[in-house]
Parts: structure tokens; sequence; C-alpha cells
């Protein structure tokens, strides 16, 4: 396994990588850390038969996510990974995009063992996690250097296989497309977020705007978001 790939393998939105490698119909799906449901809703409606359960621990994020009406195939719940409110080996397939590094060090193993627990024999387990690389890396360790919890989430799923829990079926990485329309569509987006408190003094909060600006062109800010995708089953 990689912490960093030498090459970029291809440029595409993240649902490419998990189409191309998952067949979703008629499974049973968990997605821990679903955020705003924007990936929930994909997963729901772009296939037939699947039973989605969705966990995020940000209670305003999960309240929004309650009204989701139209979604009749996902269950939302306020649960986190450390500590999942499901069967044991009843789900065929568990997402984590972009959430492991958000899980306090301190649990990330357990909540391996907690994936593991829930996954149907042969179950597998998409995780995949930003690269501390890029451009906008670069914007964003200005006010939430997340090097050390990448870090700390990659060498957790490495654990998990080479102390024998998973088999590594894939590793993919890639650039995932990523804009803005201007600065404020950044704050409300990155600096607003509610599952995280960026506290920003007034001169910290220039120099974000400053180094976000020198990307912004007459139709927004554009970037590559560096990523890896770590494919593991369950043995």
């Amino acid at each position: 396994m990689k912490l960093i790939a030498d090459t970029i393998q291809r440029t595409c939105p993240e649902h490419e990588i998990y189409n191309d490698l998952l067949e979703l119909d008629g499974k049973t799906v968990l997605e821990l850390g679903c955020g705003s449901a924007e990936i929930t809703r994909d997963l729901a409606t772009s296939g037939v038969d699947r039973k989605i359960t969705a966990l995020e621990v940000d209670e305003v994020a999960h309240q929004k996510n309650l009204q989701m009406a139209d979604l009749t195939n996902v269950t939302f719940r306020l649960a986190g990974a450390q500590d999942i409110p499901i069967a044991d080996e009843s789900v065929d397939v568990v997402f984590m995009f972009k959430s492991l590094h958000h899980v306090p060090v301190d649990l990330m193993e357990q909540s391996m063992r907690e994936i593991r627990r829930v996954l149907k024999p042969g179950g597998l387990v998409y995780i995949s996690e930003p690269v501390f690389a890029g451009d906008f890396n670069e914007i964003l360790r200005l006010f939430h250097d997340e090097q050390r919890v990448r870090e700390a989430a990659f060498n957790t799923v490495k654990r998990a296989v080479d102390e024998g829990s998973f088999d590594l079926v894939e590793e993919v990485f890639f650039n995932a497309p990523r804009k803005y329309d201007n600065f404020d569509d950044f704050e409300n987006r990155v600096l607003e977020v509610t599952h995280t408190n960026h506290a920003l003094d007034e001169s910290g909060y220039r120099e974000v705007r400053h180094q976000f600006e020198a990307h912004l062109f007459g139709d927004g800010a554009h970037f590559l978001v560096p990523m890896r995708v770590d494919l593991l089953r369950k043995r």
C-alpha cells in the first residue's frame, strides 16, 4: 500500500471510481460519515434494489438529512464509525468518503473492527481519503492542517491489512475536480461547515482569502484534489 502515488491514474468525479469498482444493485450498503448526503443520494438513486444506512455524527447535518423524505431506501442514523448500530454480518458494502480521518485517532482501529463486524463474509469496504498534497490542500492547511490525521487514517487501514483482517483488493489514485463559484461559496462550504470549528482570526482570514483568490478566474476557482481509494475485502 502507498500513502502517496508516484502518478495519478485519472481525473474524474468520485462516482466514476466507485461505480467502476463495485456493483451495488441488490446490495445492503452502509455509509459512514455521510455529511450532507450528496453521495448518499447518488448511491440510493443511480441503481435498483439498494438498501442504504447512512450514519453521521454531526447533529446539524443529521437533522437536515432526516428531512429528505424522497430517499425511501435510505435510513439516516446519528452514530459514528466506532460504534455502528447495526447487526453483525448484515452489510455487503461499507463506504467511507473522506471520513476516516475525521474519526478521533484513538478510535480509528475500533472503527475498522466495527466495519469488519458488520460486514458479511467477503464483504467490501471502500475508503477514500484526500492525499496531503495539491493547491487546495495548501489553502486548507492555513486553518486546518490535516497531515497528522490523514497519515493516521492511512496507517490504520494499512495495519488492518497487514494484520489479516482485510485483503487489499485494489488501490486507486485519482484527481477529484472541485469548483467554487467565488470566495463566498468557499466560505459557506468549507470554512462554515458545522462538523469542524475553524477559528480564524482576522489576519488568518485575510490570508486564506488571498490564497484562494489567486486561483479565482472568470468562471470560479478550480482545483484538482488528489485522492486515494483503498478497496478492502473482509477475510
